[in-house]
């Protein structure tokens, strides 16, 4: 499991002063980001013409996180087939004993013609490892 934390500022929250529920879609964004790599999906990108789209995702809303609070978001990745990963991503505050968010987002990667394409061996291979525990 890789575990990202998040600071919750007044620009997340919507009138009521809790997370306005699209931005939990943006914190699961960063959480794959760094569990993947920023240099990495740049060099993916740059280099070898490749990007990663959202397939699906699905959130269920169970507690809503509110501004000042520190958030973790728990992503478990496993490969669905060669051309599509799932993430299975959580928020937590530390310490609780429930989720608070409870998501899931497939991600696919595409050429610059907008193709499907395998996932690249390595990132395979590198998301196998983390949910094997091996990373």
């Amino acid at each position: 499991m890789h575990v990202h934390r998040v600071q919750i500022y007044y620009e997340d929250t919507d009138l009521s002063g809790i997370v306005y529920h699209a931005n939990y879609l943006k914190y699961f964004e960063r959480a794959r980001e760094h569990l993947i790599g920023a240099q990495e999906l740049a060099r993916l990108y740059n280099e070898d013409g490749i990007g990663f789209v959202v397939y699906k995702a699905e959130l269920t809303f169970k507690d809503g996180a509110r501004l000042g609070d520190i958030i973790e978001i728990r992503t478990v990745p496993s490969m669905a087939s060669p051309y599509r990963a799932t993430f299975d991503q959580s928020v937590w505050r530390p310490g609780g004993t429930s989720p608070m968010v409870l998501g899931s987002v497939d991600l696919v990667c595409v050429d610059p013609d907008n193709n499907l394409v395998p996932l690249p061996e390595h990132v395979q291979e590198g998301l196998k490892a983390i949910a094997a525990g091996k990373s």
